[in-house]
């Protein structure tokens, strides 16, 4: 099962092979060995490349959280006992990666110092079972409901501009006025760029934006600098708008949303002691709103 899932993570037999230390040959016989136990074709094979079958999508899908579960077990036999150590995978979002994930594991780190951690900063969401990821740090609604959620804090988001900005191009007084207006947003499919309003009718008031980029934190550069109005996470302009550098806009039609911090992990019967104890940290060290 194992070197299945190898296979197909590496893109091939050969590099597969030379990641485990095994022979080309072995490997093949391996896989062959499971489909003829199975009675069915697991891979489908040429001379360039391999690609799943119908039937191996289904089972490759079905181990990774098996192999998950036997590679925490043996973790935890071969530590033999709580304590926690070892690599500790995490990711996050660039913007609360870099205001709030990083100070908290320098300080994790300080308490834990058997504890190594791989942080991955993207705004991509990551399959955690894939990537091998111990704990994904996430904004927003948990879209993977078989994930293990711990909300860490809410999320609030606040519309806001530059004073520069609202000098030169006016204050909206209602939701519908954004249309005349620079907003920006993400280039990407993400809840971040649904603007919600609360109109007289408690309608929802939904706006296309007319710039874009990939960057949370590109966004409230341009926001400080007077391109245009945005809408973003409370702890990240917390401190512009105590400064005045942003105002905040529309407070009257804005809506209180369901977005917060999560701890995410996948489901597992054996979660490392390393595991637990950052999430714990985080869940403790988040027990409010960001500061």
């Amino acid at each position: 099962m194992a070197i299945l899932v190898a296979v197909v993570d590496a893109g091939g037999f050969s590099p597969a092979a030379r990641k485990l230390g095994m022979t080309h040959s072995a490997i093949s016989k391996r896989v062959q060995r499971l489909e003829d136990r199975l009675g069915i074709q697991l891979l489908s094979r040429t001379t360039r490349m391999v690609a799943l079958t119908d039937a191996g999508e289904r089972y490759v899908r079905e181990a990774r959280p098996i192999l998950a579960d036997i590679q925490a077990l043996e973790a935890a036999v071969l530590l033999d006992s709580d304590a926690p150590r070892g690599m500790l995978r995490v990711t996050s979002s660039n913007a609360f990666g870099h205001h709030h994930v990083v100070p908290a594991v320098v300080d994790f780190m300080r308490l834990y110092p058997d504890i190594k951690v791989n942080l991955t900063l993207t705004d991509a969401i990551v399959d955690l079972r894939h990537e091998r990821i111990d704990v994904a740090i996430r904004s927003g609604a948990v879209s993977d409901p078989s994930l293990v959620a711990q909300k860490l804090a809410s999320n609030e988001r606040i519309i806001c501009a530059s004073p520069r900005y609202l000098e030169l191009h006016g204050v909206p007084a209602k939701p519908v006025d954004l249309a005349e207006h620079l907003c920006l947003k993400l280039n990407f499919e993400s809840r971040f760029n649904d603007w919600e309003f609360r109109s007289a009718s408690n309608r929802e008031i939904r706006l296309e934006g007319s710039f874009s980029c990939n960057s949370v934190e590109a966004i409230r550069t341009l926001c400080l600098a007077g391109a245009g109005i945005a809408r973003l996470p409370e702890f990240m302009v917390r401190d512009d708008l105590k400064s005045g550098g942003l105002v905040p806009l529309l407070e009257d039609f804005s809506r209180s949303s369901d977005s917060a911090i999560y701890a995410l992990r996948a489901p597992s019967n054996f979660v490392p002691a390393r595991t637990r104890a950052f999430i714990d940290f985080l869940s403790e060290r988040f027990v409010s709103s960001p500061e």
